[in-house]
């Protein structure tokens, strides 16, 4: 796991970097779902940046969609573009919009930006795998405070109705959302609780530790009749220690003496 740990510190590099050059951007949800991204990108997922519309590839769908630069710094380190592009974040005419833009952008999978719609995109790609009898598997980013969104939970009825068991959900649980503590905002404990109520497949882990998230996929593709969401306990800010489990990192970008500290951090 070496190598992911050093992919990790270089994608979390470039997040902090593009955003600052950008002066807006989301840093705090971005940090935290880099090991969930760099594992499914260079360790499990079927994908190849010089086809990325092959039809045998796996899926990931960011639908937290302003946590776009995990998802653009990633698909950079993996070659589906130059990375010299992510100093291009948000600037006019650049196709990496503050929010991922499929039609731009190669390897974006949907366009997403506007809260808890990834999850029902994510079923239908899943069904359609299914119907026509292919073996690639759809996984799909949530935030913790996106599912306090009701299409959320209209989706996840629909994913277990339809036993969607080449659908891996995670759930980024890092507890802050842009007004504050998720438990404060809109409260959602006993999170896996509610989706075992709803018939998924749960599996509660350390977001961070990448032995935890491949036992979890792995466990995933023995459950057979059902979808499963893997909820994981992360950290807003993680890698960089003025910016850990701060909500006033949600969506503020780094100064330049801030992001010197913050590569300090990441060398």
């Amino acid at each position: 796991m070496n190598n992911l740990v050093e992919k990790a510190k270089e994608i979390r590099r470039d997040i902090v970097n593009m955003i600052t050059e950008a002066g807006s951007g989301h840093p705090g949800g971005s940090l935290s779902a880099v090991e969930i991204l760099t594992y499914l990108y260079f360790k499990e997922m079927n994908v190849d940046p010089k086809n990325p519309k092959d039809e045998n590839r796996d899926i990931f769908i960011l639908s937290k969609g302003h946590a776009a630069p995990v998802l653009y710094a990633t698909l950079a380190a993996k070659g589906y573009f130059p990375k010299d592009e992510l100093g291009k974040l948000r600037k006019l005419g650049s196709m990496l919009q503050g929010h991922p833009d499929m039609e731009r952008v190669p390897g974006v999978e949907m366009s997403t930006g506007s809260l808890g719609q990834g999850l029902s995109v994510a079923n239908g790609i899943a069904m359609a795998n299914k119907l026509d009898g292919k073996e690639n598997r759809v996984y799909v980013l949530l935030g913790d405070g996106e599912v306090q969104e009701g299409q959320i939970w209209e989706a996840s009825m629909a994913s277990a109705h339809y036993k969607l068991d080449n659908l891996v959900a995670f759930l980024d649980y890092n507890g802050l959302q842009i007004d504050g503590p998720v438990d404060q905002v809109m409260a959602s404990d006993p999170l896996a609780d509610k989706w075992r109520a709803f018939n998924w497949n749960v599996i509660e882990i350390d977001g961070h530790d990448y032995e935890q998230i491949e036992n979890a996929i792995n466990e995933a593709k023995k459950v057979k009749g059902k979808p499963t969401m893997v909820i994981a306990k992360t950290i807003k800010g993680k890698g960089v220690s003025f910016m850990e489990n701060q909500v006033g990192w949600h969506g503020v970008a780094l100064k330049p003496d801030e992001l010197e500290r913050a590569l300090e951090d990441l060398a």
